[in-house]
């Protein structure tokens, strides 16, 4: 069997449970607006520190101003060991709208806005939302770097981008994580896993599990499920953890039972030769 490590070093200080939480299902429709129940969706995210959750991925943009604002109401003051990581830099002008906005001044602004919602004085981990083709992503990062400096941020990471932008990046600041789109189904950043696992730069997946035809009943996937009393889900999960030691999967759910099944995906091991099996029946 295939054991997969359970923590991660995040910017060689931060020691976090490599399964994580995503915040952008505690959102309403189209990630826009509060959920009809805040406060369940608050229990949610106290409920996911005391099944030992120790990384918890947000943005500014979910809302927006709303996961920022309701991560500080439920968990603040944090738990010692705490991370709590943030995005900047995607705008919204209604449910499922986005629109990347990299100016210095904006991005600083939401900065400091991330600092007020979060309840904290440094943010753990800010990523850039997205890099923004009208704006030099020199220009974007120089002002992140700036309040790196100024103490309001502990460690910079990026999102959908391909290992020549984190290259470019890296010329400006030190980038310790990339957040692309992920998982057994959907390898089309396959290229970006593999240069961050030789640079020891955290890999955290969104959208972590596999849907669509690989998910299908009767399929290797789900008869490896079957045979280990697991989930599709669950077994999508684990393939992450065991694909290579530097990905984070962040999994999100509204709903506490699915919490509880996303958290035990972390002890589920296979044998290499179920797992080149499930993928190859991926392509």
């Amino acid at each position: 069997m295939t054991t997969a490590a359970k923590t991660f070093q995040l910017g060689g200080d931060l020691e976090i449970n490599r399964l994580g939480y995503g915040a952008m299902r505690l959102t309403g429709e189209g990630v826009w607006d509060w959920p009809k129940d805040p406060e369940s969706a608050k229990a949610v995210l106290r409920r996911a520190v005391e099944l030992g959750v120790n990384f918890i991925d947000t943005a500014d943009a979910y809302g927006p101003a709303v996961g920022e604002p309701m991560i500080g109401d439920a968990l603040s003051p944090y738990a010692k060991g705490l991370v709590i990581a943030t995005k900047g830099g995607l705008t919204r002008q209604g449910p499922n709208k986005w629109m990347p906005v990299g100016r210095p001044e904006y991005l600083t602004q939401q900065v400091e806005m991330s600092l007020r919602y979060l309840k904290v004085d440094t943010i753990d981990l800010w990523q850039l939302h997205r890099i923004d083709p009208k704006v030099p992503v020199e220009e974007s990062l120089g002002a992140i770097a700036r309040l790196q400096r100024q103490g309001k941020i502990r460690h910079i990471g990026l999102s959908e981008v391909k290992p020549h932008e984190i290259e470019q990046a890296s010329k400006v600041v030190k980038i310790v994580s990339v957040q692309n789109q992920y998982n057994l189904g959907d390898r089309r950043h396959e290229d970006v896993v593999e240069y961050c696992t030789k640079n020891n730069i955290g890999f955290i997946p969104w959208y972590p599990v596999a849907a669509g035809k690989l998910a299908q009943p009767g399929g290797k996937l789900d008869e490896a499920a079957k045979k280990h009393d697991a989930t599709v889900s669950q077994l999508s999960l684990a393939w992450l953890l065991q694909r290579s030691p530097v990905i984070l999967p962040i999994p999100g759910t509204s709903s506490i039972e699915h919490l509880e099944e996303n958290v035990k995906s972390a002890d589920i091991s296979l044998s290499a030769e179920e797992w080149a099996e499930i993928e190859a029946s991926a392509k």
